[in-house]
């Protein structure tokens, strides 16, 4: 399938490993031309030299995406490297295990800036540029809790849905501006999360370079009647309806 996107201008957020830099790769795959970001450098420049490795444009940028200040920043970066801004996968790191009744007031806060206003603010911040042009495709990297909650992750489970109620509302408000709203929501896939988590170790994870494929697809081009749609990666494994 030809998805359109070739030339195109994907920022990614916190992709440097995992499912972010699955689907930065599915994107350069694509054609399209990256700006990608993570917290740690060593991480960063590998995952650079691994998608230039592979015939892709790509402009790097050390940043925390929790950090208020950087998604306004990041989506300057990408418009001043590359004068354009067409995708936007908006992506973070899980918050930590803990229990519903045990977690504190400064945990919850934590959870909802890495899992919920870390994704708000980049989408905000780069909505006006995609609604000029009148193209552009937002994909929110989640978590399958958001339709099953998962015992033990009580922080994402919250966090997290509160983002699929705020991206299904932001996808009624841009319906008939040429710019889409999407969720992709993993379940368990050989990340290095899944590893610290203690769950890497089952036969039926996920690939995710597969996963990457279906954030790309939702960036692309044919997708354009798809929006506010919750899109769960996870082999069958969550039973809600």
């Amino acid at each position: 399938m030809e998805l359109g996107i070739a030339g195109r201008v994907a920022l990614v957020a916190a992709s440097s490993k995992g499912l972010g830099r699955a689907s930065a790769s599915a994107l350069a795959a694509e054609g399209a031309r990256l700006v990608i970001c993570g917290r740690g450098e060593e991480a960063l420049r590998s995952a650079e030299a691994e998608l230039r490795a592979s015939g892709a444009e790509v402009h790097a940028v050390v940043a925390d995406v929790t950090a208020p200040d950087a998604p306004a920043a990041l989506v300057a970066e990408a418009l001043s490297q590359f004068g354009d801004l067409d995708i936007v996968v908006a992506n973070a790191g899980g918050p930590p295990p803990g229990h519903a009744l045990e977690v504190g007031p400064e945990q919850l806060q934590g959870a909802l800036e890495t899992s919920l206003l870390s994704s708000v603010r980049l989408v905000q911040a780069a909505v006006p540029h995609l609604q000029a042009k009148g193209w552009g495709r937002i994909c929110c990297i989640s978590s399958y809790s958001i339709v099953q909650a998962i015992p033990g992750l009580a922080l994402s489970n919250m966090a997290r849905s509160g983002l699929r109620a705020w991206a299904k509302t932001a996808a009624h408000d841009l319906a008939g501006s040429g710019v889409t709203v999407n969720l992709a929501c993993p379940g368990v896939h050989a990340t290095e999360r899944a590893v610290a988590l203690g769950i890497a170790g089952r036969e039926d994870v996920g690939d995710p370079a597969d996963f990457g494929k279906v954030v790309a697809f939702l960036c692309s081009d044919p997708a354009r009647y798809v929006s506010g749609a919750t899109v769960v990666v996870d082999g069958g494994d969550s039973l809600a309806l």
